[in-house]
């Protein structure tokens, strides 16, 4: 089986490990299921890679010999708002989760809880799902139920989500799919894109794990 995008064409990824045997496991793993792989050891490498073109998918460690991953995370974000990016690292600490997460990964997965069928896991974070490791799911809920209530500031344009908009950011939340979302409301794939375009303008995010955060915030949404 080839996994393929919406286009027919292989889904590319750059794949950022510095350490080979994981590395070689990963990048075997995700070409035997049809993917078309570029790696990089370091940041500097990751660098050129993404100079080469955007790929559609960003699997990166943390901890690099150069520099560190969320650095990456950003800059791909920045430069490449379409790529889905996900970090596969050991390091499960509050700074490192919200660092990621705030910068632009889309899904966080620990190295030691790693899922047998990589290929599976990116084939759900390209239709839309956040593939996340049970322990920082559970995470960032505590974090979130936690959270002090925000200072007053400048209010955001919460008022002018539609309640269109607040059902598609349950599904959203629920890690639904696009297309997963378009059936339980009963609407086109083609729209839900659109709404979500519009709830990250309003609430001020680039990615699905930003919006589910700022709608919880927010009291939008109860997890």
């Amino acid at each position: 089986m080839t996994d393929q995008d919406e286009t027919g064409e292989a889904i590319t990824i750059l794949l950022v490990e510095d350490d080979a045997p994981t590395c070689w496991r990963l990048q075997d793993a995700l070409t035997k299921a049809g993917y078309e792989v570029r790696t990089a050891g370091t940041l500097g490498e990751a660098r050129s890679g993404l100079a080469a073109g955007a790929p559609r998918v960003l699997l990166t460690d943390l901890r690099l010999p150069d520099g560190h991953g969320v650095e990456l995370i950003r800059e791909t974000r920045q430069r490449f708002p379409n790529t889905e990016i996900m970090v596969i690292s050991a390091l499960g600490d509050e700074e490192s989760v919200i660092s990621a997460i705030t910068v632009g990964a889309t899904g966080y997965l620990l190295k030691d809880a790693f899922p047998t069928d990589i290929a599976t896991t990116v084939r759900d974070l390209v239709a839309g799902h956040s593939p996340i490791s049970a322990s920082i799911a559970r995470f960032i809920v505590r974090r979130t139920q936690n959270s002090a209530e925000p200072p007053p500031g400048p209010a955001l344009n919460t008022a002018k989500l539609t309640p269109r908009e607040i059902d598609i950011l349950w599904g959203i939340a629920k890690g639904f799919s696009y297309a997963e979302i378009a059936g339980h409301l009963g609407l086109s794939r083609q729209t839900v894109p659109g709404h979500i375009k519009n709830i990250y303008r309003k609430l001020e995010v680039h990615t699905r794990s930003e919006a589910v955060f700022e709608a919880v915030q927010q009291g939008l949404i109860k997890l």
